[in-house]
């Protein structure tokens, strides 16, 4: 019988991508969300590669970098100041407001931080003359090519309308824009404790049970290490100008064979209980199109979903 191991998606074979440094040694990169969770593995990938890096958010940096900006970017005035003062070559918009849940109480919050200041950004980032935006999109989202299709959160509409408006200024006011529909990132450096892995990994270090839905969802996982070469990738290949692009494995693990291996890996002792909590409705199952990815910006996943889970669980096992 097959182990579940040997079930969860393997590593690709693929030789090691990556830009060359002189790609960013003279480039200006503002990262908005650059001290979140994706953001920071974006920034020091950059970093590595020569970029001149500049981030954004609306709360004061912990240390006193001049060049992590602070700005609320649902303000035209305050993101046009912010453009003005970072002078980007390239814009990677990640800066985000994830929330999964269903109801109209999160209608406005996610349409002004996920549409609003990304219509802010599009427009001041026109007006500067900037090289490139890359704009994140979501796994949730229709798929563009859906006639009417219906997003299946308040978060999932601005998301896609986000991805409208920059597909529409690559059309219309030739601007550089491309958009990266990201899967379900995971790794370390994740603190946000709601989310599945290090909800698992850290209850389970805790010494707590983690309550679970019923685990049948299937979902493309993706490595954040592998996530941050795809944003290199997509800010400096040259044609790709108004392309949304997959980046997931290609592959779907369900919550449940997931949950499952984290518990064999942390040698937890008890087995998983599956169905304490419902099912969120509307839920979209889709793998990503590696093989567009692929040929657009030379990039593929090159990490297996078995070694990012011990990555992730060490990483936390370390700051206990």
């Amino acid at each position: 019988m097959q182990s579940r191991a040997s079930r969860l998606p393997a590593a690709r074979e693929v030789s090691k991508i990556g830009p060359m440094t002189s790609d960013f040694s003279e480039k200006r990169v503002l990262v908005t969300g650059g001290r979140g969770f994706i953001g920071a593995a974006v920034c020091g990938k950059l970093r590595d590669a020569g970029a001149d890096v500049w981030t954004v958010a609306r709360s004061e940096p912990e240390d006193d970098d001049p060049q992590a900006l602070v700005g609320d970017l649902q303000s035209i005035d305050a993101t046009r100041q912010v453009i003005a003062e970072a002078r980007p070559d390239i814009i990677l918009h990640l800066a985000s407001h994830v929330i999964g849940m269903r109801s109209p109480d999160v209608v406005l919050s996610t349409y002004h931080s996920n549409l609003t200041s990304t219509v802010n950004l599009l427009v001041a980032a026109q007006e500067s003359g900037c090289d490139r935006v890359v704009l994140t999109g979501s796994l949730e989202e229709p798929d563009p090519s859906t006639e009417w299709p219906v997003p299946s959160s308040p978060y999932t509409a601005a998301k896609l309308a986000a991805g409208a408006y920059g597909r529409m200024f690559s059309a219309l006011f030739d601007m550089s824009v491309v958009i990266l529909r990201v899967f379900m990132v995971y790794g370390p450096g994740q603190q946000d404790d709601k989310k599945l892995i290090p909800y698992v990994i850290t209850s389970l270090l805790d010494g707590n049970i983690p309550e679970f839905t019923s685990g049948q969802r299937e979902v493309d996982w993706i490595f954040v290490d592998d996530v941050a070469e795809a944003y290199l990738r997509a800010a400096i290949t040259p044609g790709v100008e108004g392309l949304t692009l997959d980046v997931g494995s290609g592959q779907t693990a369900t919550v449940r064979e997931v949950v499952e291996r984290l518990f064999e890996l942390m040698q937890a002792g008890v087995p998983p209980q599956f169905g304490s909590v419902a099912d969120r409705p509307m839920e979209q199952i889709r793998r990503a199109n590696v093989e567009a990815i692929e040929k657009a910006i030379g990039w593929a996943p090159r990490t297996s979903l078995d070694e990012g889970l011990q990555a992730t669980i060490d990483w936390y096992r370390h700051r206990r």
